[in-house]
């Protein structure tokens, strides 16, 4: 019998960048970049091994628990001046000395494409698998008029610029002041300076056929290749033979090259990725923040200075869900006030307020009680809440959030904050009717650890 034909997705995603430093660790959806490109190899059919070539260990680290390989990467190949081709060819060699056997299909897959898809991905290695073609890539279709600018034949360059340590005249020396003219001579004329002249060119300027009578044009987008890997090894890039293109949804491609890309892809991530809610299997504990999330962020003072704020019954409900179904429950919060801590008493809930680094606080929390810090749910509304979404695997945003906030979530609430939104994260976790005994802890997950302790 003959055995599956290997497909082995690579990653490139080395640390250093100057355009966008830390990009290939920055969040969209929620999701490290790196992490999402690993997600969709994984959930791709046709894809046999992933794996994630770096020479950052911090990188390494989210590639592998994104259930990633890793390939470290020598040095000599994650400059600036590097080829995604070199690192492709050494993973292949890591491949093989891995598994005893080589690739037979190749992908190379950009972390850099934040809303590459598992069909995207699919669809490039089955050109090659199934339909005969070296190589392939996806590509957008596109009726757009192209034009370039073009100068005139003959068109002298234009002169270049006086340097500044030529374009002063030294004073003059005394002993040939006398004989020296009053004045310089004027400069010559310079030419006009060339004048550009536009012309089509995917298209007749004169001519212009309706979008339904033009043949589409396609944009290569960046986010996925496939090539048999032998003739990989032989040619040394990435288009040879026969090469099949893969269309794809337009309106879902982008790279991230620089800050105003990133911000783009965090503003549409909400509207491409499909709706990511947790369940019980995958969170191991719930941290909330108090102003904003349990309440509606509106704080009422009486004539004595007393602060009031009001919460909702249901979200109440929905933390005694979660305590009952085991999962470890903290309430951390900027704020040190009476009512923080009033509410948690009456939750039953431990809590940690009046603090001012509180990723540091969560991350000392999950330490000391051995929870996974990507098995968190982590629920926020403001900014000072951006560094514990950061550091969960599940970073969650109440409806009414601030738009960073909802940016960098992985999951956004319906409810708003103070209006039931924890009693919708519980039913994420436990079902809608909070049914604790019908979602029983994933088999292996450890017994529950004592609660953090209360101030």
């Amino acid at each position: 019998m003959t055995a599956p034909r290997t497909v082995l997705a690579v990653i490139p995603a080395r640390g250093g960048s100057k355009g966008l430093p830390g990009k290939n660790l920055a969040p969209v959806g929620g999701v490290p970049l790196v992490a999402r490109a690993v997600r969709a190899c994984l959930a791709a059919r046709r894809v046999t091994h992933v794996a994630v070539s770096t020479d950052d260990p911090e990188i390494a680290a989210v590639a592998s628990g994104a259930g990633a390989e890793v390939v470290a990467r020598p040095a000599a190949l994650a400059g600036d001046t590097a080829t995604s081709e070199a690192a492709l060819l050494h993973a292949l060699d890591a491949h093989e000395a891995r598994h005893g056997r080589p690739a037979d299909v190749v992908l190379l897959v950009q972390c850099t494409s934040p809303f590459v898809t598992p069909g995207d991905v699919d669809g490039v290695a089955a050109q090659v698998l199934d339909h005969g073609a070296d190589t392939a890539l996806t590509v957008a279709p596109s009726h757009g008029f192209l034009w370039h600018e073009t100068f005139p034949t003959g068109t002298p360059p234009r002169p270049p610029a006086p340097s500044p340590h030529t374009a002063a005249t030294a004073p003059p020396s005394p002993h040939t002041a006398a004989t020296a003219p009053p004045h310089q001579p004027a400069p010559p004329p310079q030419p006009p300076t060339p004048v550009p002249h536009a012309e089509g060119v995917n298209h007749d300027r004169a001519h212009r056929p309706r979008r339904q009578d033009r043949r589409p044009e396609y944009l290569e987008t960046g986010a996925a290749y496939a090539m048999e890997a032998a003739g990989f090894r032989t040619h040394g890039h990435r288009f040879f033979g026969r090469t099949a293109l893969v269309p794809t949804d337009p309106a879902r491609v982008l790279e991230i090259d620089d800050p105003h890309d990133l911000a783009r892809a965090r503003a549409l991530a909400p509207l491409l990725d499909p709706v990511d809610t947790p369940t019980r299997a995958d969170v191991d504990a719930v941290v909330l923040d108090f102003d904003g999330t349990q309440t509606d962020d509106r704080v009422l003072v009486d004539s004595d200075g007393r602060e009031l704020v009001a919460v909702h019954r249901g979200d109440g409900l929905g933390v005694a869900a979660l305590r009952r179904a085991g999962l470890h429950l903290l309430i951390l919060s900027t704020e040190r006030n009476p009512v923080v801590a009033a509410r948690a008493r009456k939750l039953h809930v431990p809590v940690l307020h009046g603090i001012d680094r509180k990723d540091a606080a969560l991350k000392h929390w999950c330490e000391e009680y051995g929870v996974d810090p990507q098995r968190v749910l982590y629920a926020g509304n403001d900014v000072n809440d951006l560094p514990c979404l950061a550091l969960v695997g599940w970073p969650v945003a109440v409806a009414d959030a601030h738009a960073a906030v909802r940016a960098a979530a992985r999951a956004v609430t319906t409810a708003r904050g103070g209006a039931g939104a924890v009693r919708e994260i519980a039913a994420w976790l436990l079902g809608p009717a909070l049914d604790t005994t019908a979602h029983p802890p994933p088999p292996g997950t450890p017994s529950r650890l004592p609660q953090g302790k209360r101030p």
